[in-house]
């Protein structure tokens, strides 16, 4: 199973990861843009330049002579600008970027240059002026804005998380407050939940539903308790008439052979009616949580009570008994519970084990098994599912196992079924 966050710890994560591709996707538009806004600057600085020679060496008025040689020095001392002698001007001015050896840089080291080529003028003879001008600052300036950028991105990433740790404590109070009160919430108790106050209108309306529902729960809980004890109680009475005059039927001297055959499968259908009836009603006591778990129970002196009074079931069916029961096995539970449980292990295993079998019965400190002899796996699935059939032996109510397990969820202990070597094994965890 992954591991699990809480909602704050998901947002906060999204908007960092959101925050981290907003700025790896600046770097580049900020070399674009501080790139283009440089060669924008240079090349009006470079038009500045060419106007300023154009307008210097006009000024000078020289002979043409002088004028050669003045436009030969300065080739000669300007290697990254130059005036070549045009026969006719050019058209327009043309801008170009050129990638290269700095020469003034003694290690090899390729830079970019941006370049203008532009017609000028001089003792009214055309000219091409071309000036070129180092553009590598670029690269350092968006490293420079990529550094402060990146110093913010991470005040900010660390600013959200410590206002979220700071804000999310007292925003979601209710919701925490709600959360707890809810987890504590025993429907058996039947008491309203009373929320924390709150001007949240999600965290209103959330406590407002949530009335109304354990409302509803707690009404429906309250018909449904009083059902099951009703219909339970009510059924008593006439199953014990029906009981009472089956019984005085059979020991009537006028009934025929065949009649006395079919009262007494009256009586057991009857008895077995009665059980059911009680063992529901038993579960609805359980599920509705109606007693008391508090008691401090010893274990092995149930477990040897019960296999006591079950001495005449296994002396009928020949069943072999090994027992291992530790002394003084303690646990904190219903002890009127603890003998429904141990008894009925027991019987299912004496029902469900075939002449001359074998059945092991362990306590240990920590855990309570029943063992009988089997010849195939049963089902997992059906096993503690209420009227599920295991076997052809219907003579018990189908409702035994269901109430073991209805039992260790109310102890909070754990039940399981193994089979291992040709026995059937029901296990209880303390």
């Amino acid at each position: 199973m992954a591991s699990m966050k809480n909602l704050l710890q998901k947002s906060i994560r999204q908007l960092t990861i959101f925050a981290f591709v907003v700025f790896a996707l600046s770097v580049p538009s900020y070399f674009l843009l501080v790139d283009w806004i440089w060669l924008k600057e240079l090349d009006e600085n470079n038009k500045l330049i060419a106007q300023r020679i154009e307008n210097e060496f006009n000024e000078q008025k020289i002979s043409e002579e002088t004028l050669a040689a003045n436009i030969k020095f300065w080739n000669e001392i300007q290697p990254v600008s130059r005036i070549e002698y045009a026969t006719k001007p050019l058209e327009k001015d043309s801008l170009y970027t050129a990638t290269r050896q700095n020469i003034y840089e003694s290690k090899e080291s390729i830079e970019r240059f941006r370049g203008l080529k532009t017609p000028i003028k001089i003792n009214n003879h055309n000219y091409v002026l071309v000036v070129e001008t180092n553009v590598e600052e670029t690269e350092e300036t968006v490293g420079y804005i990529a550094m402060v950028t990146l110093l913010f991105f991470l005040i900010l990433v660390i600013g959200f998380w410590v206002l979220n740790r700071r804000l999310s404590k007292k925003l979601w109070a209710p919701f925490q407050d709600t959360l707890s009160k809810l987890k504590a919430f025993n429907l058996s108790s039947q008491n309203k939940i009373s929320f924390l106050e709150t001007d949240t209108t999600e965290f209103v309306e959330l406590n407002e539903t949530l009335d109304k529902l354990l409302e509803n729960s707690i009404r429906m809980y309250k018909n449904q308790k009083e059902f099951t004890e009703n219909a339970s109680h009510e059924l008593q009475t006439p199953l014990a008439v029906l009981k009472n005059k089956l019984d005085i039927l059979l020991q009537s001297k006028d009934l025929t052979e065949k009649q006395y055959h079919i009262a007494e499968e009256m009586n057991k259908a009857l008895i077995r009616s009665s059980r059911i009836n009680k063992n529901l009603l038993l579960l609805s006591k359980i599920e509705n949580s109606q007693f008391d778990s508090s008691e401090t129970v010893d274990f092995g002196h149930l477990v040897l009570q019960t296999m006591e009074n079950l001495e005449e079931h296994f002396k009928e069916k020949d069943i072999s008994l090994i027992s291992n029961i530790e002394s003084e096995v303690k646990v904190k539970s219903n002890s009127v519970l603890t003998e429904v449980l141990i008894n009925n292990l027991i019987i299912n295993a004496i029902r469900h084990t075939s002449y001359g079998g074998a059945i092991t019965v362990e306590l240990s400190k920590s855990s309570f098994s029943v063992r009988n002899s089997g010849i195939e796996m049963l089902n997992p699935d059906l096993l503690f599912k209420r009227f599920s059939r295991m076997s052809v032996d219907n003579s018990g109510s189908g409702l035994g196992l269901s109430i073991v397990k209805e039992i260790t969820k109310f102890q909070n202990w754990k039940v399981s079924y193994s089979f291992e070597n040709n026995e059937h094994i029901f296990t209880i965890v303390f």
